[in-house]
């Protein structure tokens, strides 16, 4: 499996599992998700960039953003603020980190309208390489649908690759 090449499956018809192999060490990878200096640098589909990003990194801690279309050629879509809410469950370093995920606003409350998910990434250690693999759970198929009909899928190629390119320019 090379590093811009990602696999996706459905579970339960709710519970969507993504997974890739990232040419980078595995300390490496995990930090990656842990301070806003460094997702401020990759999260997000191409064009998207997060002007906001605060984390409290620890179990009970919240990882609060902002994504906003920045690439006019996106139409619609420029100049358009997404707001996202994590609240981490379990942390274990640099293996795993388990949040429940939500649509929000810029105050942090939110939206019960979009469907929220538990997110529980795992990053496995290949010797120099990492298998980093996404589980996120909805609590129905229509939640999931609704998510992967809004481009999510896309949404998170796009990201993985801006965070693949990222690690082979530092590591």
């Amino acid at each position: 499996m090379s590093n811009n090449y990602m696999i996706s499956n459905v579970e339960n018809d709710r519970v969507l599992v993504l997974e890739r192999v990232f040419n980078a060490p595995r300390d490496l990878v995990f930090q990656m998700f842990k301070e806003p200096e460094h997702l401020k640098r990759w999260w997000g589909p191409k064009g998207w960039e997060i002007p906001v990003c605060t984390i409290d990194f620890r179990p009970g801690g919240v990882w609060h953003y902002c994504m906003k279309c920045v690439d006019q050629n996106q139409g619609h879509f420029y100049g358009m603020e997404s707001w996202a809410k994590g609240i981490y469950k379990e942390i274990v370093e640099p293996e795993t980190i388990t949040y429940n995920n939500y649509f929000s606003d810029a105050e942090g409350n939110i939206n019960e309208s979009l469907p929220g998910s538990l997110i529980k990434m795992e990053f496995i250690d290949l010797g120099g390489k990492t298998k980093l693999v996404n589980r996120s759970e909805y609590a129905s198929a229509e939640a999931l649908k609704a998510v992967m009909d809004m481009g999510m899928l896309q949404g998170i190629t796009e990201t993985w690759d801006r965070l693949g390119e990222l690690l082979e320019s530092i590591k």
